[in-house]
This record gives structure tokens, sequence and C-alpha cells, in this order.
């Protein structure tokens, strides 16, 4: 076999890879976009390419008395934007005390976390839901925000610790004989070559609520606190309201905020995931 038909073969072999992983990923996507597009309620009488569309449901989920998709949606939306912000400030301070300082039980704390990614977060709900019944934050915002942003320290600080380390020291102590102290170091020189890696926390911090049901769904009890993953859940879950396509539009309306922000943080992303695990 010549070297330019291997190339052939394994270029084609590569691109039917591709194809099929690209179906994989866009055939749901298109049947929940066109479901939502349904002017019917069923499961079973809707189609990928609707013959009549409408925007019916998408309208009932703004306009109607008995709609509180705004308000869940406001939930998520407070409850991404706070994980997000904090993750971001409390991981790029713990991770810079790791990467920069040599203090005792610093190789004991980075064990810790790296044992603490080990266990699935499921093993903890049940802790999880005592203490915030004890503090009084259950069935509350602030009670899932505090578990999110606690719960993402150890996978965030190892992230954001190899990036660190990839910055060279010599600029730390240039900064120091120039009079500059630790936050001043912190703050100009290191979370400005830092902003790829944060880029990447941000996001993914600002998706984990958006998606996620089964948290929210142990701590939140009344339908004002819910998030939209669990919100939506009710569309389908009560005894007569099993409506496919009302879920489907609203499902589809998650993906806006999160291609907001990818578009935004574009430029940093793709230097964050690859320069990010380069140290431990």
């Amino acid at each position: 076999m010549s070297a330019k038909l291997k190339n052939t073969l394994e270029l084609l072999g590569i691109y039917l890879i591709f194809g099929f992983m690209s179906i994989i990923i866009l055939y749901p996507l298109a049947w929940a976009f066109g479901m939502s597009l349904n002017e019917g309620s069923s499961l079973y009488s809707s189609s990928i390419i609707p013959e009549n569309w409408s925007l019916t449901h998408y309208q009932w989920l703004f306009t109607s008395p008995n709609s509180n998709y705004l308000n869940w949606y406001k939930n998520s939306m407070i409850v991404s934007g706070s994980n997000a912000i904090l993750s971001v400030i409390i991981t790029s301070l713990v991770a810079y005390a790791f990467s920069r300082y040599q203090f005792i039980g610093r190789k004991s704390g980075l064990y810790t976390f790296l044992i603490l990614q080990m266990f699935p977060s499921m093993m903890a709900m049940v802790a999880l839901y005592i203490l915030l019944n004890l503090v009084g934050l259950l069935d509350s915002l602030i009670g899932l925000i505090l578990i999110y942003v606690g719960g993402q320290i150890p996978f965030n600080a190892w992230l954001v610790k190899g990036y660190l380390d990839t910055i060279p020291r010599e600029l730390d102590e240039s900064a120091r004989i120039d009079g500059a102290g630790h936050l001043t170091v912190f703050f100009k020189i290191i979370m400005p070559l830092a902003k790829p890696i944060l880029a990447v926390v941000a996001l993914f911090n600002f998706m984990t609520p958006l998606f996620d049901f089964l948290l929210p769904s142990i701590i939140l009890h009344s339908q004002k606190n819910y998030t939209i993953a669990l919100g939506l859940y009710q569309f389908i879950n009560d005894q007569f309201s099993n409506n496919f396509v009302r879920f489907s539009a609203g499902a589809m309306l998650i993906a806006i905020p999160v291609a907001i922000i990818y578009l935004f943080l574009q430029k940093y992303l793709i230097t964050g995931l690859t320069a990010g695990g380069t140290k431990g």
C-alpha cells in the first residue's frame, strides 16, 4: 500500500468518525428544536420538521399566568452567575496560594483535593441535606449556591494551579523587588496572565447549575425557588402535564446564555483548556 493511499484512508476514517459523532450530537438537538415548533402538545404527533410550525409554546412560557418559567429562569441565572463569580474568586486565591507559597500542610491539602475528586458527589447528598437543614438554608438559593461553590473548589483549584505553575516566578520576584505586595502581585500580574484558565472555570461553573437536576431536586422544595432544570421536569412529571413539546421549547432557551458567554470568552477558552493540565 502506497503512503498516499494510506494517508487518504486514514483521513477518510477520521472524517467518518467525525461525521458519525456529529450525527449523534446534532440529531437530538434537531429533534428538540423541531419538536418545540410543533403546534400540538403530544410527543407522538410531533415531527422533527413540523408541517405548520408555530411559536405558541415559546409564547406560553413567557405570557401564560400559569407559567413559572421566567421565575425559574431568573433563579437559574442567579445561581449560575453567583457560582461562576464566586468560584473564580475563591479558586484563584486557593490556587495562587498552593502554586506560589510553601506552608505546612500544602502537600496534604493537594492530595486531599485529588482524593475528593475520586468520589461521586452523590455520596455527600444526605450530609449536605442535613447540613443545610441545620443552618436554615434548606430550600433556598443561597444554600444551593454555597454547595455548588464549595463542591467545585477541589477540581478548579487543581486546574488553575496547573496553569499558574506555568507562569514564571521571576515575574513575582521582579514585582516584589519593585515594592509590590502579595495582593498587588496577585491582582496586577498573575490574574491578567491567568485570564484563559479563569475563563474556563467561569464557563464550566456557569453551565453546571443550568443543567443539574439532582442537587436542586434534593435541596429545593418550593416551586418559587426551582431552577430551570427542576422546573421543566414538572412539565413531563406531573400526572396531567405530560407536555414534551413545551418542555423542548423551555429547554432550547437554556442554550442562549451559555452561547453568549461562550462567544464572549472564546478567545480565552482554547488556551485555558490546553494549558491548565500541563503541570500538577
